[in-house]
């Protein structure tokens, strides 16, 4: 069997174990939650080394992690994450939003980072398993959703930089209200400022690690100096737009034809690609060929891609405020700019 193939990771699911927590805590309410800030009674854990392989999956009550002190992903930042949704519908069923999706691109970030590879179904039905345990902490409100966090670490317990012996995939869950204090819908505030570069070709902007984002904290914090309150990331001599903050950029405006156009930068190499982004873009596409069908135009660009969470009020660039219907630096056709949460 490979020692970082996906085969140690075959029957994961039927090895399962259950230990439930026996002191749960009170649920909050949904009006009052922020992102990322409460978590739910258990957890999945799974550990891995080259030496043994993948062993059983445990569901247990959430607890604080014991690593070593020369583990590699302190160290070394060996690690990735992923981000996806739970939601409660109005039928009172539980659903997750396109998970495989986030398995893929986790999949991904597994392969750059040279971890041990997994079964991508199989951890669906482990998460599936926790969410079905917890499952009362997914909000009973249209406004909140369940926030679910896998993370996979090297726990290598020496120090020296290479591919980790020992691994961890872990995931939490909790209940989230809007990512933006101002609510979901509100319209942002942009800082673009072209001293700072969130990724390049040729390196890992498009993965899911925690090394993507560690470094935005100064970038942030001097766009809140500046009454900003995201950052809109360019890069290269040709300041070309890429990503906001965490999340996809959407700019949606009337050609000098005349006609409708949806776009967003394309995912060539320093820029993540999203679920919403995806799923957006599959809509709109959808959208198109019904509203062509009617015999109406509407051009969408190969790299389109819409988003619902969030409109853009302003942006700064080089000390000048614009707004993205009359100051946007590179054209002045936009009607709208939108971005996607992040996902």
């Amino acid at each position: 069997k490979q020692k970082y193939g996906t085969e140690l990771f075959g029957t994961i699911f039927s090895n399962l174990t259950i230990e439930r927590n026996p002191a749960l805590k009170p649920k909050p309410d949904p009006s009052t939650l922020v992102f990322g800030k409460q978590f739910s009674d258990h957890m999945l854990t799974v550990s891995w080394s080259e030496a043994g392989g993948w062993q059983a999956p445990q569901i247990k009550p959430f607890q604080n992690l014991s690593l070593h002190p020369a583990s590699s992903a302190l160290h070394y930042s060996i690690e990735l994450f992923e981000g996806m949704k739970a939601f409660r519908g109005v039928d009172n069923r539980i659903r997750l939003f396109r998970p495989m999706l986030n398995m893929e691109r986790m999949y991904r970030s597994t392969e750059r980072s040279c971890l041990p590879l997994f079964d991508k179904g199989e951890l669906i039905k482990c998460i599936n398993k926790l969410v079905e345990i917890d499952r009362e902490w997914v909000p009973y409100s249209t406004d909140a959703s369940l926030y679910i966090r896998p993370t996979f670490i090297g726990t290598e317990p020496s120090l020296g930089v290479s591919r980790a012996g020992h691994a961890l995939l872990f995931v939490i869950i909790g209940p989230v209200g809007p990512y933006f204090a101002t609510g979901g819908f509100s319209p942002v505030s942009l800082l673009a400022d072209p001293r700072y570069v969130r990724a390049w070709r040729g390196g890992v902007g498009e993965y899911k690690m925690g090394g993507n984002y560690g470094p935005t904290i100064a970038v942030q914090s001097e766009a809140a100096k500046q009454k900003c309150q995201q950052v809109l990331w360019l890069y290269g001599e040709n300041e070309e737009i890429t990503e906001v903050g965490t999340m996809n950029l959407f700019i949606y405006w009337t050609t000098e034809k005349g006609e409708k156009e949806l776009v967003t930068p394309p995912l060539d190499g320093i820029i993540l690609p999203g679920v919403t982004r995806q799923s957006l873009l599959d809509l709109a596409r959808e959208w198109v060929r019904n509203k062509n069908g009617k015999g109406e135009v509407f051009q969408l660009s190969p790299s389109c891609d819409m988003c619902y969470s969030s409109t853009i009020a302003f942006f700064l660039y080089r000390e000048r405020t614009g707004h993205p219907s009359t100051g946007w630096h590179h054209s002045s056709r936009s009607d709208q700019a939108v971005v996607a949460g992040p996902c």
